[in-house]
């Protein structure tokens, strides 16, 4: 399916606008999401315009119905072990919980209410045949030519 991209000006913060600030998640793990959402919020909370913007497997994070299933991967040996995947993140679910770190759903909804903006690239978009309405609320869908348009009047751009 070929859905249309956004016009890049409603993304762009402009010249002599508020400074702006994109972050690029690729990973669809615990330890991918997470980081674009935090300083997308703590960017937000700093008055700036904040943007995530999610490819390939990152994509996953913002498909409805997605982020309750998130794992963590562990890195390198440990993550080929059968089961430590599931082990490793019912962990890390633990000690998220034990320090008050909200659920991945929970932290897009706070980034959601918080004004940050959700991007879904469109060649992973039509790659994977996804429409509109695989997404969670509020996701656009932007062609990285344009994403890069704005990114390149944002004070930070980081690739989390």
């Amino acid at each position: 399916m070929n859905i249309p991209a956004i016009d890049p000006v409603a993304l762009s913060p402009g010249k002599g606008t508020q400074e702006a600030a994109a972050f690029i998640t690729s990973r669809d793990t615990l330890d991918g999401a997470y980081p674009g959402l935090i300083l997308g919020i703590n960017a937000r909370r700093l008055g700036m315009d904040a943007t995530v913007f999610y490819t390939f497997m990152g994509i996953n994070v913002i498909r409805r119905g997605w982020s309750e299933r998130a794992k963590f991967q562990p890195p390198g040996f440990m993550g080929a072990i059968p089961g430590m995947t599931a082990i490793a993140t019912w962990m890390m679910k633990g000690k998220m919980e034990k320090a008050h770190i909200p659920s991945l759903p929970d932290l897009q909804e706070m980034a959601a209410l918080e004004g940050v903006k959700f991007v879904a690239c469109k060649m992973t978009v039509d790659m994977m045949n996804f429409t509109e309405k695989d997404f969670i609320d509020g996701v656009t869908i932007q062609a990285a030519e344009d994403f890069l348009r704005h990114a390149k009047d944002c004070k930070i751009l980081l690739y989390t």
